[in-house]
């Protein structure tokens, strides 16, 4: 039986585009959250980090981060997001367009 193909670091950006910070109303790409992207013929993994280490988010996050690569996998993907404790986060790694929606 053949594995399915990987999915590239773009398609999953692109599904994790969807996942929106609930408090901020931006996605946890354009926010800098996504650190690593694994991806290889049946196994995605993906490292979130957070805005701060306690936020009370992470878990709410990575489940919907988890959802969204689940759906944009092929079938047969095991599928893993794991929060990471660093880098620490800075409002660099936002996109431009977030840093301008944030007013910073």
């Amino acid at each position: 039986m053949t594995e399915p193909a990987a999915l590239d670091a773009e398609a999953v950006r692109t599904a994790l585009r969807g996942v929106l910070d609930p408090e901020l109303g931006l996605d946890i790409v354009s926010l800098g959250l996504v650190e690593t992207i694994e991806s290889a013929p049946g196994n995605l993994s993906v490292g979130l980090i957070m805005t701060a280490l306690a936020c009370p988010l992470h878990g709410h996050l990575a489940r919907e981060a988890e959802a969204a690569l689940r759906r944009a996998a092929p079938g047969g993907t095991a599928v893993s997001v794991r929060v990471l404790d660093a880098p620490a986060w800075t409002p660099v790694r936002m996109a431009p367009e977030a840093r301008r929606r944030l007013g910073w």
